[in-house]
Formats: structure tokens, C-alpha cells, sequence
């Protein structure tokens, strides 16, 4: 404390003997913490700090009550964003943030969350839920001079009732526009779905939440304090979901009139193990290449790149059937809802066939042929459905759109891309340019070509997390990994792994990276904050492919000698 910020008379009570001009003291501290002198209030605060230690019991219980009064709060301290449509673009709630002035002086904010952003401007603190995941539970904390307060942050994707067979009129449901501009989609549409069905005898009620549910705006701008998804600042215990039919809860006030909803239990969280467990291997195609993976996690694609097959394993029961393509697949991918299987493919002379089959996943069949550049490498799906296809021996990525699979965009690149990854939240395209040692940063807005970061040499394989905010690269000539932040572009490593890393992943949580390393038969698990090597897995002979179930249980290695899948349990 710097007595030089407290009155004379202020620290003459604090350090006098007699128990009632201490209690005066900290009166008078506590109303010098309310004032707009920052420095005095800070003082004014510390000192409360330790006058909590005093040995009169009434004066330190005093100190201790006046430092709540003049903490950090937030209001409202819980934000349940309800259940919502599968395609629900984003959700917004403003909390106000009370206190002192000394409250929001150089306050920060963090979040804990899948799809979590925040800012905070002046005393306004704004939430937004980007929905990918099918549950939340996280929290976003203000810390400053005052201390600190959390809000608890809640909510559910709507697993049987899609946006499009939701009526327009739906009692319950209503529509906010967003103002153009917010990152890669310009104007949003938000839709809340109302609650699910109550219990016998139970009447559902319009959820207050939704009142505070507002335009959206760009996140950004002077004074604003801005969090990145997954912060690490502590939390609050908070009470458990309630998790019996019966259990509802109060939105609003505490008034018996206030309506009552019905709130369906968050799904378990799965964390992420900092070393798998191999969990069986099953028997595909001929040299299995390209991995993907239905977005309820059930059925796993393998392209089979010396065959013409493209096998189909379902999960649950491990059963392998097949489809016939036109030419060798080489790589695979879904559309978002699941209802397609893309496959790209080319023979052995790297030109011949070259383009993408389209499968029913439903029917098994294939639709149609797209025709592609030379050699169509390592598929991907962006955040608004469109494909984009890495043209590998033209330096270019080519990008079809979503529903007509006309083709929309032809970006050229350095040489040779390989594989391209997204962060949805901040309207990036990553591609690894494997003969170059670059990696491509794309502008999805614009779909030009906005940088490039040098990375080990040979990037062969590119990852995203799920939150936007880790970029994984595999130096197939390195035997090296780089974490790149994508938001500042800054590129960390290299960090050591196996021998020719041939294709990376990230678990559904973020927290691990996995390399597939074809050179010695191995996968390789990274912190994705640190970089450093938590496990090396043995799977099978030539590994060339990693898939990640979305529901983070379980990944796939393709190992094309072996002419089998390794299963690793990477998550519980």
C-alpha cells in the first residue's frame, strides 16, 4: 500500500489502538474505493486487504464486507442460451458490469468454452456463442484492480429438430438480425428455438433470456477487450445441471408469476487424453489412404488409394462395406448435415481421372462426378458448406458451392497445396504449400490470398482446432510439427515428432494434437499450448491419414500397408 494515496487521517485510524476509529477507517476506505481516483481507490482496496487480518473480529469482518461492496459483479451471473437449431450462425447476451470505476480500470476478460467469444466496452460485457458443439458449459471472467467475477454460460443444440422443419410462426420462436460485417458472413439471421416439451402437468414459459438477446455487432475497436476461446482463468464452482425430467428453472425474477421452462440436461464433456489407447484394428480397402468421418460420429470413410474402392465402416458394429468409383480415391470429406461423401481422385500417373466423386451416404451411391484440376488432393468442407478442393499439381485450391457444387473460386497459391483448414470466427482458410515451406493464409470474404508464414520444411497436412484458434502443420521433411495462432499469424516451433509426418489432427476439446508419422509407424500427441510431447502410439505398417470423431471419443489412423484402420480411444 502507498501511503501516499491515503489521507493523513485515514492512516491515523487504521493504526490506532482504539477498535472504533478502526471500524471509522475502514468506512472511510470503503467510500475512497467507490471514488474515480484510481490510485487512491486501488490503495483504498489493498488496504481493506489487510485490515481483514485485524485482530478484532468485527473489524476484520467489516473490511471484508466493504471489499465485496466495492468488488468487480456482473448482472445478470448466469446466461443460458437455451436450446437452439443445428444451424443456429450465433448467439449474443449483454451483461452489465457494476462496481466502482476501479471495477472496469485495465479490467481483462477470459472465457472457458467451445465457440465462446467476449468483449467488454465501458461497463458492457458482451457474450456470443458461435454453436459447434452439441453442448456448452463454460464461463467468461472479468479480473482487474476490483477482483474478479464470472458468468456461468449454458447451452444446447437441438439434436432432432432442424432449422428448416421449424414453421416460420412456431409459438416461442423469434428471429434477430444481425448488422452486416461480423467477420466472413456479413448479415446473420439467429434463431432460438423454443423449449422442448414439458412434463406432464407442466406449462412451458417464454424464456426471459431471449429479451437480451441483441443485434449482432463486429467485435472489435478501440477500448475493447477482447478474449480468444478456451481462456485458462479460473472459475467458480457452480451448482450441477439439473438432470431429472422434473428439474426447471426460474428465468427472471423469484416471483411465483415468472415463467418456467423446462431445460434439457448439457451433454457430458469429453476431455481430450494425453495418451491414447490403440482400441482394435479393422481390416478395409487396399492401401487405405484419405480418412473421414459423419458428423454423429457413427461411420468412418476410407478412400483406398490402389483400388477403386471407397469402404464405409460402421462404428458400432465395426462392419466394413464398400462403393465402387470411377478412378483411384485418394482423400475424403463430408457436407456439414453428413448427407454427402466427397472423394477425390486420380491414378497413379497423377493425371489421369483426376476429379471428385459425390456419394449418397444414406444410399450409397455416387451422384456425380466434378471435374478438377490435376491431382485433387486432401478435401475440406468450409464453415458455409462450400468444398474446397487443393489442386496440387496446379497451385491452386478450386471451391464449389454448397447444394449446386458449381464451382466459385479458383485461388492460386504457392507451390503445391496440399490441404486447407478454417477458423470460422475469424474468416481464415489455411493451406500447407508443400514444395514452397509455406503456409497460405486466405481471406474466405475475399477468397484472395492474404499472407504467408514459413513453416518446417515440406508441409504435408494442415489442422484447425475446433475453437479457430490452433493451426497444426506437419514438416514431412522436418519431422516436425509448428503450432501457428491464428489470430496473430505467430508461428511457434518446431516441435519434434516421428519420422515423416504425413497427416495431422486436433482432439474435439483442442487441448491435443496428433501427427501420423508414415516413416516409423507411429502417432505422435502434443500439448497444443506448449508443444511438447505427451505420447508416441504405435499403430499400424505406413500410416497415412488421422480422422477425429467429432463427439471426441474415438480417432482413426489409415495405415496403408497394413490395408487396415488403427482405432485409438483418445477421449473419455
Amino acid at each position: 500500500m502507498s501511503e501516499e494515496q491515503l489521507p493523513p487521517s485515514v492512516l491515523s485510524e487504521i493504526g490506532s489502538p482504539i477498535r472504533e476509529n478502526r471500524l471509522s477507517a475502514v468506512e472511510e476506505l470503503s467510500r475512497l474505493a467507490w471514488g474515480n481516483d484510481l490510485e487512491t481507490a486501488a490503495a483504498a482496496r489493498l488496504a481493506l486487504q489487510q485490515m481483514m487480518d485485524d485482530d478484532s473480529r468485527s473489524v476484520s469482518a467489516a473490511a471484508a464486507a466493504a471489499l465485496e461492496r466495492t468488488a468487480v459483479r456482473l448482472d445478470p451471473e448466469r446466461v443460458d442460451f437455451g436450446v437452439v437449431a443445428a444451424e443456429t450462425p450465433r448467439l449474443v447476451a449483454d451483461v452489465l458490469v457494476e462496481g466502482p470505476p476501479l471495477a472496469i480500470a485495465g479490467a481483462t476478460v477470459t472465457v472457458s468454452g467451445p465457440g465462446l467469444r467476449a468483449m467488454l466496452t465501458d461497463r458492457q460485457l458482451r457474450i456470443m456463442w458461435l454453436p459447434r458443439s452439441d453442448w456448452l458449459d463454460g464461463s467468461v471472467t472479468v479480473r482487474g484492480p476490483a477482483g474478479w467475477a464470472d458468468v456461468r454460460v449454458t447451452g444446447q443444440i437441438a439434436a432432432t429438430v432442424p432449422m428448416a422443419q421449424v414453421p416460420a410462426d412456431a409459438g416461442g420462436m423469434r428471429t434477430y438480425d444481425g448488422v452486416p460485417g461480423y467477420g466472413a458472413y456479413g448479415p446473420a439471421r439467429v434463431t432460438v428455438l423454443p423449449p422442448p416439451p414439458p412434463p406432464a402437468r407442466r406449462q412451458i414459459g417464454t424464456t426471459v433470456l431471449v429479451a437480451i438477446l441483441t443485434t449482432l455487432v463486429v467485435l472489435g475497436g478501440a477500448g475493447v477487450a477482447m478474449a480468444l476461446l478456451n481462456g485458462t482463468a479460473p472459475s467458480r464452482n457452480v451448482a450441477a445441471e439439473p438432470t431429472t425430467p422434473e428439474a426447471v428453472e426460474a428465468i427472471g425474477s423469484a416471483d411465483p408469476a415468472t415463467p418456467q421452462v423446462t431445460r434439457v440436461p448439457l451433454g457430458a464433456r469429453v476431455k481430450s487424453l494425453a495418451v491414447p489407447k490403440v482400441a482394435g484394428t479393422v481390416r478395409v480397402g487396399t492401401e487405405p489412404e484419405g480418412l473421414a468421418i459423419s458428423p454423429d460420429s457413427r461411420t468412418v470413410y476410407v478412400a483406398n488409394q490402389n483400388s477403386h474402392i471407397l469402404s464405409i465402416m460402421d462404428v458400432p458394429t465395426r462392419k466394413v462395406t464398400s462403393v465402387t468409383l470411377r478412378n483411384n480415391p485418394r482423400f475424403a470429406t463430408t457436407s456439414r448435415d453428413g448427407r454427402l461423401i466427397f472423394v477425390s481422385m486420380y491414378e497413379a500417373d497423377k493425371r489421369t481421372g483426376s476429379g471428385v466423386a459425390v456419394v449418397d451416404a444414406r444410399t450409397k451411391k455416387v451422384l456425380r462426378y466434378l471435374q478438377t484440376g490435376l491431382q485433387p488432393y486432401t478435401l475440406s468442407v468450409g464453415p458455409d458448406g462450400n468444398l474446397w478442393v487443393p489442386i496440387h499439381s496446379e497451385g491452386r485450391v478450386e471451391v464449389f458451392k454448397a447444394g449446386s457444387l458449381e464451382r466459385v473460386g479458383n485461388i492460386i497459391l504457392p507451390p503445391n497445396p496440399h490441404a486447407v483448414g478454417f477458423s470460422a470466427d475469424l474468416g481464415r482458410a489455411f493451406s500447407a504449400n508443400h514444395e514452397s515451406n509455406l503456409v497460405s493464409v486466405i481471406d474466405m470474404r475475399t477468397n484472395k490470398l492474404v499472407t504467408t508464414i514459413p513453416v518446417s520444411r515440406a508441409p504435408h497436412s494442415i489442422a484447425v482446432s475446433p475453437d479457430g484458434r490452433v493451426v497444426l502443420v506437419a514438416g514431412y521433411e522436418a519431422n516436425t510439427a509448428d503450432l501457428i495462432d491464428a489470430n496473430t499469424l505467430r508461428r511457434s516451433g518446431p516441435y519434434p515428432v516421428g519420422r515423416e509426418p504425413q497427416s495431422v489432427g486436433v482432439s474435439a476439446d483442442g487441448r491435443h494434437a496428433y501427427v501420423v508419422n508414415e516413416g516409423d509407424n507411429t502417432v505422435s500427441v502434443l500439448n497444443t499450448t506448449t508443444g511438447v510431447a505427451t505420447a508416441t502410439v504405435k499403430v499400424g505398417g505406413s500410416p497415412r491419414s488421422i480422422v477425429v470423431a467429432p463427439d471426441g471419443k474415438l480417432a482413426y489412423v489409415s495405415n496403408g500397408k497394413d490395408h487396415t484402420i488403427t482405432v485409438l480411444r483418445v477421449g473419455e
